[in-house]
């Protein structure tokens, strides 16, 4: 739940703070000049070297770890067994856009994924809502593993795309009429003692094959401004909510080693939030990260009630439940090199090469998919 400030001026702030800070340390120091001032001696050459190999020698890994960080998150790919179905449900239910189909297969393939064998394929459809895009993978071969009957809101595994409508209430009505699988009781209305939430209507649900999405109507002054200008009912994604265990481990991954933004924080607790989750007591602690462009990453850590049970260790990517984050990256390879360091798993073999694209697929602290991609030059 963004705010203006926490989106865009709170990251211009950190930079220009950064920028009057450095001034105000070369103001007080006495910096060495190459060139003499008339009537003053000139700077000893050795302090010149010494002085800038030092100014290099600090600033340089900045300006490279700097550069090693997202700039979009461009997307989620969403594992199915039956493309078809999946496709017209998005488009004919919730009014998205088939936008391209492409077919996968081969060695290069298996290696992105962590996959046994050599002849991995899948089919991809890409859908459009909005500006935002996502993507059903249909692997070919045995049939996937299904999404647990019992899953709940606070597993582990739980994704969900969050849809942002501009009325609710004949959003709601056309998934009646679809006869969509209920999470939620029915939409709704986040009460007044929530501050950065009151106001917000939302209803959780499943799509055919047990997918995990979300309606999301923001009231103004909630959410990015752009939200208050559609007109269709169905407008767009403004981000993808994961369930977490440990929001300072997520933090560290996505904020400090990715380099998402951290753009907005809330607590909820009470009787609606139990009736929109599913989760008797369910008391959460929210919070919403985003990149230069693209829809948002929001953490859903729940604080109680205790019992949520961890991603599988065993998962695929050819797993109902997979769902992959797709972020864009300005340095794969530098990146990379930070995120083996922290021994973050990676699903990859190493980098593949698909097409006009860079990847690598890595899992993040609780095993979420997120894949890296790079443009090709």
């Amino acid at each position: 739940m963004k705010t203006i400030f926490q989106r865009y001026l709170y990251p211009a702030g950190s930079v220009v703070s950064g920028i009057l800070t450095s001034l105000i340390l070369i103001k007080t120091m006495r910096l060495p000049c190459a060139y003499p001032v008339k009537g003053k001696r000139g700077a000893n050459p050795n302090e010149v070297f010494i002085f800038y190999g030092l100014l290099f020698f600090i600033a340089g890994p900045g300006i490279h770890l700097q550069a090693q960080k997202a700039t979009a998150v461009t997307g989620v790919s969403i594992t199915v067994e039956d493309l078809d179905r999946e496709v017209a449900f998005f488009t004919e239910v919730l009014d998205f856009r088939q936008t391209g189909q492409e077919k996968w297969e081969g060695a290069e393939v298996s290696r992105l994924f962590g996959l046994q064998g050599e002849n991995t394929s899948v089919q991809m459809v890409t859908l459009q809502l909005g500006n935002e895009t996502i993507c059903l993978m249909d692997f070919d071969g045995a049939p996937s593993r299904a999404i647990p009957a019992d899953t709940r809101s606070n597993d582990l595994w739980f994704q969900h795309l969050a849809i942002v409508v501009s009325d609710m209430d004949a959003a709601y009505k056309r998934l009646l009429e679809a006869k969509v699988a209920h999470v939620s009781t029915a939409p709704q209305t986040l009460p007044e003692y929530l501050p950065n939430a009151a106001g917000i209507k939302a209803f959780y649900f499943r799509d055919p094959e047990g997918h995990n999405l979300e309606l999301i109507w923001f009231p103004p002054g909630k959410g990015d401004p752009k939200w208050q200008q559609g007109t269709t009912v169905f407008q767009g994604i403004d981000h993808t909510a994961i369930g977490i265990s440990d929001t300072e481990k997520s933090m560290a991954f996505y904020r400090d080693q990715l380099g998402l933004v951290h753009g907005g924080h809330s607590e909820n607790y009470g009787t609606e939030q139990e009736h929109l989750n599913q989760v008797f007591g369910a008391r959460l602690d929210i919070n919403g990260l985003h990149a230069g462009s693209g829809f948002g990453v929001e953490f859903l850590n729940y604080i109680a009630p205790p019992g949520g049970r961890a991603y599988p260790p065993d998962s695929r990517a050819d797993d109902l439940w997979h769902y992959q984050t797709e972020i864009k990256v300005d340095d794969l390879n530098g990146l990379m090199q930070k995120l083996d360091k922290e021994g973050l798993a990676k699903k990859s073999s190493n980098i593949v090469e698909i097409g006009s694209s860079r990847m690598c697929l890595y899992r993040d602290p609780d095993g979420h998919a997120v894949l890296l991609r790079q443009a090709m030059e």
